[in-house]
């Protein structure tokens, strides 16, 4: 078929290499545009958009879908659909409707639990047990339209934000393969979702970074794992050199009592408000990151010290 893709970052890659290896005619991929970047902070383009010029595929990349005339260029594209993977604009029913198929979303939860901007972090921190990927055809409203294909996963003990990223990004680039396939059939049936059990999964905010070690053990290890790699959850740990910051980027909740902070033993076991949580991965500011053994050894935490 004859499509546009719109999508930005390495989640959307995945979608857009299996769409051009299926041989579907990729008109024109929109993309978000340059932002900063790197240690230098140079204006540098988006995975999609690299994906896109490696692969000399036409690329636009505006600062509003909702401009008339990329409205109109996108109309005059002649699209039979267009495949939308985290581009990160909201779009307006003229960009949906334009298409002779309209547009379909790949989104990485089972709707509609974790509707919105953060479903895999969001799916971790609470602590759900499975979760999964879905084709569905586009409205107006924010991750509301009815169900084309799904795809469910578990979500592992020690999964982080970032293994279940890359993990649903290779299901879902199988899963609109197969979509497009059953749009251009017509052999899809769009399922509404249901109306039980909607929850939204907010962007992360700054202030939810920070670890508090007064929640349950369970509670931190979510968090932990939630925001790994990115943003990170972060402590403050004391040194002779004063305060250094860490990010906590895998662990595990075991027992242990004692005031929340405190390090229990020297393999970085620290109390929580109930139980204690093992840092398995970390990494100072500034350094690399390690695994627990390797950090400690160039960083220790002595039991009894108090996080924060």
């Amino acid at each position: 078929m004859r499509l546009a893709f719109l999508g930005t970052p390495d989640f959307a890659v995945a979608a857009l290499a299996a769409i051009v290896a299926a041989g579907h005619e990729v008109a024109m991929v929109y993309a978000q545009p340059p932002a900063p970047r790197g240690r230098g902070q140079a204006l540098r383009p988006s995975p999609v958009q690299a994906f896109a010029q490696a692969h000399d595929l036409a690329v636009r990349t505006p600062t509003s879908m909702r401009d008339p005339d990329e409205i109109r260029g996108l109309a005059a594209l002649g699209l039979d659909v267009a495949v939308v993977v985290a581009f990160g604009q909201i779009l307006p029913g003229a960009v949906l409707d334009a298409p002779r198929l309209g547009s379909v979303n790949l989104h990485a939860s089972l709707l509609p639990r974790w509707r919105g901007a953060a479903p895999i972090q969001r799916a971790i921190m609470a602590g759900d047990r499975v979760t999964g990927i879905q084709s569905m055809r586009m409205t107006e409203g924010l991750d509301e339209g009815p169900i084309l294909l799904s795809e469910t996963l578990r979500i592992d003990a020690l999964e982080t934000a970032g293994t279940l990223h890359d993990r649903l990004s290779q299901v879902g680039a199988d899963l609109i393969v197969r979509t497009l396939a059953g749009l251009d059939a017509g052999t899809l049936v769009a399922t509404p979702q249901a109306e039980a059990g909607l929850t939204y999964a907010k962007k992360i905010r700054p202030k939810e970074t920070r670890i508090d070690w007064s929640k349950p053990a369970e509670e931190v290890d979510r968090r932990i794992r939630g925001l790994s790699p990115f943003p990170g959850a972060w402590f403050i740990a004391p040194s002779d050199k004063g305060p250094v910051r860490v990010k906590a980027l895998l662990s595990t909740a075991e027992e242990g009592d004692a005031a929340p902070g405190t390090v229990l033993d020297e393999r970085l076991l620290i109390a929580c408000g109930t139980g204690a949580v093992r840092l398995l991965r970390a990494q100072r500011e500034g350094r690399a990151v390690q695994d627990a053994d390797a950090f400690v050894r160039g960083f220790p935490l002595a039991p009894g010290k108090v996080v924060g």
